[in-house]
């Protein structure tokens, strides 16, 4: 019977076997290369499927396995063994705990200086893996087995592959590879904050990768994804120490290309995604990008500003209601989302310069309240009139919705009677009232105001009311 159909006893009692024959060939050395090999893959098939393979999803049988993956002769010996390690992992995860308890964990790490990348696939998958629940400590394989420098080198290993031309596209195990390395990166930055600086050399290469990769036609999947991950969880704005002595976020031979890349992923991916694939996918992006203009000299601060906070163009219309990137993040803003609606609300803030009074004339009372509010600062008395302080007759703005005043619907109507106008003066001042009440204004009631400037005028109850 061939080992892929096995099922039931006869699986499990070859399984039993293979393992035996293999503890028996650490102590006497009786197999030849190609017998181990074809021996652990017979044990990674058997292993795909835990159901009779419990000798494979023990302490034992891992403590065999890992003996070999680190310890075997040649490559596919090792690469054999940590395959069926890995699968292992996977399926069962308290063979995470059981891998750790080895010890082979630190030379392991060590292995992952490679310059091949089924080996450093099988390798940061292992180590990714046991990021969860295990008390593997990533400290120690940083200081002591080079886990970091390791780590950084594939990094850099793979931004070789993305020379700025004739670039072929990467083999998928490449892919695949790079894919683990990087998923390593962020678990173990986002599980340990104190070791993601361990990974900052990092940097420079991911952001080499994304300027020269591809926009796949889903732009936050696949590696493209992992690399945005990755880039979001590290130290961007070298809050934790000087790494750089230029900013590789802003390269000298180009300052924008990074800050254009990652706006044009994020422009082509709010025009694919629904709003809840965003929230799942997008977030990185975006802190990736708050992080960057905080630190952005004035050059890329000017150019996030200008690709990402509403333009003239967009003021024919109430803000928002256009299809330039900005009016989609400004609608995305409003969904019942939280933590899309909060990043992106951040994110404008930021471009505002963290400003209350600049927020609202760059994007209109209406988007800015809630988030003011939420954040527990005031709405400024003074947006409104540098409104129209600032600008002409033909650019003058609509504070609540941002839009030309010269571009909004004339209403083409009979004027209103007193007695309408009597009743919108009182709506509008209970509105104010009840806005204020609720903390959303901080702004004098306009029509207490007029009473105060003596700009109303008391008429005659007989007073015509056409």
């Amino acid at each position: 019977m061939a080992f892929l159909q096995m099922q039931g006893t006869a699986k499990l009692q070859q399984v039993t076997q293979l393992l035996k024959s293999l503890e028996k060939d650490l102590q006497e050395n009786n197999l030849s290369t190609a017998d181990r090999v074809q021996t652990l893959l017979q044990l990674r098939q058997h292993g795909t499927n835990p159901t009779n393979a419990e000798p494979i999803y023990s302490q034992n049988g891992v403590n065999t396995l890992v003996r070999y993956g680190v310890e075997g002769e040649t490559p596919d010996v090792r690469r054999a063994a940590l395959r069926c390690v890995a699968n292992a992992l996977l399926l069962d995860p308290k063979m995470r705990q059981a891998f750790v308890d080895t010890g082979y964990s630190g030379k392991l790490a060590e292995k992952l200086k490679t310059e091949d990348s089924e080996d450093e696939m099988v390798t940061s998958r292992i180590l990714f893996y046991a990021t969860y629940n295990t008390t593997l400590d990533f400290k120690d394989l940083i200081k002591s087995h080079a886990l970091g420098e390791n780590v950084n080198y594939q990094l850099s290993r793979h931004a070789k592959q993305f020379p700025k031309s004739g670039r072929k596209p990467l083999s998928q195990m490449d892919e695949l590879a790079l894919s683990d390395t990087l998923k390593l990166i962020y678990n173990i930055s986002k599980i340990f904050p104190d070791l993601a600086t361990e990974f900052s050399p990092s940097i420079p290469h991911i952001l080499k990768i994304i300027c020269r990769i591809d926009i796949p036609s889903k732009p936050l999947d696949g590696l493209v994804g992992g690399l945005l991950n990755a880039l979001s969880i590290l130290d961007l704005e070298e809050k934790k120490g000087k790494v750089f002595e230029s900013s590789p976020l802003f390269p000298t031979f180009d300052n924008n290309c990074n800050v254009d890349k990652l706006i044009s992923i994020l422009d082509q991916a709010i025009s694919i995604y629904s709003p809840q694939e965003l929230e799942a996918a997008a977030i990185p992006l975006l802190y990736s990008l708050i992080a960057i203009h905080e630190v952005a000299p004035d050059g890329p601060r000017k150019r996030m500003q200008l690709l990402l906070l509403p333009e003239d163009t967009d003021r024919s219309l109430p803000i928002g209601q256009s299809e330039t990137l900005s009016s989609k993040l400004l609608k995305l803003s409003t969904s019942h989302f939280a933590n899309l609606k909060v990043t992106i609300s951040e994110l404008m803030f930021v471009l505002s310069d963290k400003d209350a009074e600049k927020l609202t004339k760059n994007i209109g009372y209406g988007f800015a309240a809630g988030f003011l509010a939420a954040r527990g600062i005031e709405m400024p008395q003074s947006a409104s009139e540098s409104y129209s302080a600032e600008d002409g007759p033909e650019t003058a703005r609509n504070p609540i919705t941002g839009q030309r005043w010269a571009a909004e619907p004339q209403d083409s109507g009979p004027p209103m009677t007193m007695e309408e106008k009597e009743r919108e003066a009182e709506r509008l001042f209970v509105l104010f009232e009840r806005a204020k009440a609720n903390g959303l204004l901080n702004v004098e009631n306009p029509v207490t105001q007029a009473l105060h400037e003596g700009r109303f005028e008391e008429l005659p109850d007989d007073t015509d009311s056409d």
